[in-house]
């Protein structure tokens, strides 16, 4: 398929071709959840943490004795039950992460871009260059374009425009190698470069 290219001055500089497989691939709620939830699970650190008993500083003597108070008898004051005991089956330290088959994955990216395409929120950029590296530059072009939440993707990045673009509230910018599934479905618009394509249909191929 075709697409219109167009640079920063929003003026059209001619067309791409992209591949069927990428950029019109049938969209897939299932894979697209399967990948974010992956993805979110990976970013948890997993530290949260409880003590058990063993755990709680406090005396090990037997509160009081075991007949003849009327009340439940009880073998420790670190015990559960007990004010500023220990937890039972509380969070332990451990890693969330799940494994997931690299098809999925795969499929997955190529299910976020053609959703783009389809819902027309994908945008080819010519190059994305800031000789300047001014951020208010790029503010009056994203203006100008209509950009409140975008995600950009360059294939070798850029640092003058990454350094200017990185402060503007609702766009974020990533190298090709760095496309992911929940940053493209969490900005409204995608904007890729031709760098870019040429880039990920060699990763999605």
């Amino acid at each position: 398929m075709k697409l219109d290219v167009i640079n920063l001055d929003k003026k059209s500089v001619g067309s791409v071709d992209v591949s069927d497989a990428v950029f019109d691939a049938e969209v897939r709620g299932d894979i697209l959840q399967r990948v974010v939830r992956w993805q979110l699970a990976k970013r948890q650190a997993g530290t949260h943490k409880a003590k058990v008993i063993s755990e709680v500083s406090g005396t090990t003597k037997k509160p009081f004795k075991q007949k003849g108070t009327g009340g439940a008898r009880q073998g420790s004051l670190r015990s559960a039950q007990m004010r500023g005991g220990g937890v039972i089956f509380g969070p332990v330290v451990r890693s969330h992460a799940h494994s997931l088959p690299k098809k999925i994955r795969v499929l997955g990216l190529k299910t976020a871009i053609s959703s783009k395409a389809k819902e027309g929120k994908l945008v080819i950029l010519d190059n994305v260059e800031s000789k300047m590296g001014k951020t208010k530059d790029l503010v009056k072009s994203f203006a100008k374009l209509g950009w409140t939440s975008a995600l950009i993707i360059d294939g070798a990045l850029d640092e003058g425009f990454a350094r200017a673009a990185r402060n503007i509230k609702g766009i974020d910018v990533l190298p090709s190698q760095g496309a992911n599934v929940y940053d493209i479905l969490r900005r409204d618009t995608l904007v890729l470069t031709k760098a870019a394509i040429e880039k990920l249909e060699e990763r999605l191929k």
